[in-house]
């Protein structure tokens, strides 16, 4: 599966070299604005609690999927020669016998989508038959399709997101990564460290519960900042007098 590795320095950029992009007010909108997916996500009373990972990660695996093969033909190992996201975090592919490989993005994102098809495919692990019931490590199986897929997304935001924008596909992408953070957040699927790099995007976007509160604070303080600019203090008043 895939693993993260973070560089000495982390900026403010993509690993692109691009400015996030991302977090411009013009582009931070999403497919059903007024949707809470906090109460989207959460698990209905008497319903399976396994049903409910596997409706929710096959969605999310058809939506990343999706979105990523309207830029795939901009993904390719000349453009993307590893596999990154925000902040210069480079991701490495481990195989089934956990031996790890620096691969091209495109290849890393092949063998999460095969590796995904290959297992919601499968009657074992994710069955559709009524006699049939999921395997007790179901839950681990999901927290990794819902790791790998964080990674797609990942990488979407930080090397393609000026394709997806051009496509006018950022509101969905937007509506994919809420839903995504909405459930690892609800069921604790990923490690808080592994989604560091786009923490800031969930705060822009209101996703968390304290986000919005983050959110107005920033606005309360830019609105200070242009007050006490346009208002010269006493100091400042005194030297353009003399």
């Amino acid at each position: 599966m895939g693993k993260a590795r973070r560089k000495e320095k982390e900026g403010t950029e993509s690993s692109s070299g691009d400015s996030k992009l991302y977090l411009e007010a013009t582009v931070l909108e999403r497919k059903l604005p007024e949707m809470d997916m906090r109460i989207f996500v959460d698990l209905p009373a008497g319903l399976d609690y396994n049903e409910w990972l596997a409706s929710h990660s096959m969605a999310l695996f058809d939506h990343v999927n999706l979105v990523y093969g309207t830029v795939s033909e901009f993904c390719t190992t000349a453009t993307c020669p590893d596999m990154t996201g925000p902040g210069q975090r480079t991701y490495l592919w481990f195989d089934e016998k956990g031996k790890k490989t620096k691969v091209a993005a495109p290849q890393y994102i092949d063998y999460v989508m095969t590796f995904i098809q290959k297992t919601v495919s499968d009657e074992n692990i994710f069955p559709t038959k009524y006699a049939n019931e999921f395997p007790s490590s179901f839950e681990s199986i999901v927290r990794k399709i819902v790791r790998l897929l964080f990674h797609v997304v990942a990488h979407l935001y930080a090397a393609h997101f000026k394709e997806v924008v051009m496509l006018g596909l950022h509101a969905h992408l937007n509506l994919t990564f809420a839903h995504l953070t909405a459930l690892y957040h609800r069921f604790s699927l990923i490690d808080p460290k592994e989604t560091e790099i786009l923490k800031d995007l969930e705060i822009a976007l209101r996703l968390t519960e304290n986000s919005t509160e983050v959110v107005n604070n920033n606005e309360q303080n830019e609105v200070k900042d242009e007050s006490s600019k346009s208002q010269p203090t006493e100091e400042s008043s005194g030297d353009n007098e003399s």
